[in-house]
């Protein structure tokens, strides 16, 4: 299991803490690999997308109306987190509905 996120994000941190075993990847120095981002875009769409973010905020119009995967891979903040990888599998989001999907009650 693998969890892409930021390591100051408390949400990130909740999931960190009830699954341990799972490796943490933090996007602001690692990013997200393309596969994965990509994949992750076709399955969550706009939603992916964190436009309530610090980030985005900064991003002017120009910027904003670049295609969602460019705006990912310049900004990988701009990502929702966490974004979970489970067995070729994609969860987005520490909610209860991602919680039970992983098994976890």
């Amino acid at each position: 299991m693998r969890l892409y996120g930021l390591k100051t994000c408390d949400t990130c941190r909740k999931a960190l803490k009830t699954l341990p075993d799972a490796e943490f990847v933090d996007v602001r120095s690692d990013g997200v690999p393309d596969a994965v981002l990509s994949q992750a875009l076709a399955d969550f769409g706009d939603a992916l997308l964190n436009t309530r973010s610090a980030t985005w905020r900064g991003l002017d119009d120009n910027q904003r109306a670049k295609a969602p995967l460019e705006l990912l891979k310049q900004h990988p903040t701009l990502m929702k987190r966490p974004l979970i990888e489970q067995g070729g599998e994609l969860f987005l989001g520490w909610t209860a509905e991602t919680r039970t999907q992983l098994g976890i009650s």
